[in-house]
C-alpha cells in the first residue's frame, strides 16, 4: 500500500497528465473501470494498475501489476470529479497502418472532447485510420481519452504532416474530400469512390489554404436554419457514415 504522495512511482504516474512525459516514456493513464478494462482487451499493453484502497480488484484482472494506494494519493494522481478509484498507465501500442478503407484527416483540433468524438465516431464507421495534422491536440490527452470512451484502443491513429500524408494518399488513388464552406458543393451529391480521405479542419478557422488547395473536391452541409455551421464533431460524424455507407449500397 503506498500511503506517499512523494513516493517516486506516484511522481512519475503523476507527470503522464502531461505530452511531453507521454511522449518521452511512450505510455499514457486512463482512469475508470471501462477504459482500462478496454485497454485489457485491446491490443495495447497494460503496465500497471493504480487501485484506491476502497476499491475492489476487477474479476478481469489477471497478470497486471497491482498497485495499491492510499484514497488520498489516489486523489493527487486522478483527473476526473468523480474519480471510480481504479487508473492504468498504458503503454502506447503501433497499429499497422496498410488496411484499406476511408481515412479521417484533422487539419489543427484543438478542442479535446471534438478530437476525442472524431476519433469514436470513425471506429464506429468503419474508418480505417485518423491522422493528426500539426495544432491538433495530443491523443492521449485526459479528455479526449475520456471522450473515446475506449475507442483508441481499436482506431489507428496517425500524427504526421497533414500535406505530405495526402500525397501519400492520392499516389495510393485517395480521393481526398475537404469539408470547407469555400468553393464546395453539398455532399450528398457528389459520388463516393471506394477510398476517400476526408479532411475536417480547426473548429474556428477551418482547414489551411494550404491543405484545401490539395483536395479534390470540396464539399459542405447545408445548414436549414438560422446557425452558420456545426460543431466540428458533428459535421465529421454526418460525413463520415455517408461515405461509409454510400460506398456500402
Amino acid at each position: 500500500m503506498i500511503t506517499s504522495v512523494q513516493n517516486s512511482m506516484i511522481k512519475n504516474i503523476k507527470k503522464l497528465h502531461k505530452k511531453k512525459y507521454r511522449e518521452q516514456s511512450n505510455q499514457f493513464l486512463v482512469e475508470g473501470h471501462h477504459l482500462v478494462n478496454e485497454a485489457h482487451l485491446s491490443d495495447f499493453t497494460i503496465d500497471k494498475i493504480i487501485l484506491r484502497e476502497d476499491v475492489d480488484l476487477p474479476d478481469w484482472v489477471a497478470e497486471e501489476d497491482i498497485v495499491n494506494v492510499t484514497s488520498e494519493v489516489f486523489q493527487t494522481i486522478t483527473q476526473t470529479e468523480t474519480p471510480q478509484g481504479i487508473a492504468a498507465v498504458v503503454n502506447k501500442f503501433e497499429f499497422a497502418l496498410n488496411k484499406p478503407g476511408h481515412v479521417l484527416l484533422l487539419d489543427a483540433i484543438q478542442d479535446p472532447g471534438n478530437l476525442g468524438t472524431m476519433i469514436r465516431t470513425a471506429e464506429a464507421a468503419g474508418f480505417t485510420r485518423v491522422v493528426l495534422g500539426k495544432g491538433t491536440v495530443d491523443p492521449y490527452n485526459d479528455k479526449v481519452l475520456r471522450s473515446t470512451q475506449g475507442s483508441i484502443f481499436y482506431m489507428p491513429i496517425l500524427q504526421t504532416d497533414l500535406s505530405d500524408e495526402i500525397s501519400k494518399l492520392k499516389a495510393n488513388e485517395y480521393e481526398v474530400w475537404a469539408a470547407t464552406l469555400e468553393d464546395s458543393v453539398v455532399y450528398h451529391k457528389e459520388e463516393v469512390k471506394s477510398l476517400v480521405a476526408l479532411i475536417i479542419g480547426n473548429e474556428g478557422a477551418g482547414i489551411s489554404e494550404e491543405i484545401v488547395s490539395q483536395a479534390d473536391k470540396n464539399i459542405k452541409i447545408p445548414i436549414y436554419g438560422q446557425t452558420e455551421s456545426l460543431n466540428a464533431g458533428i459535421a465529421s460524424g454526418i460525413l463520415m457514415y455517408y461515405l461509409q455507407t454510400s460506398f456500402a449500397r
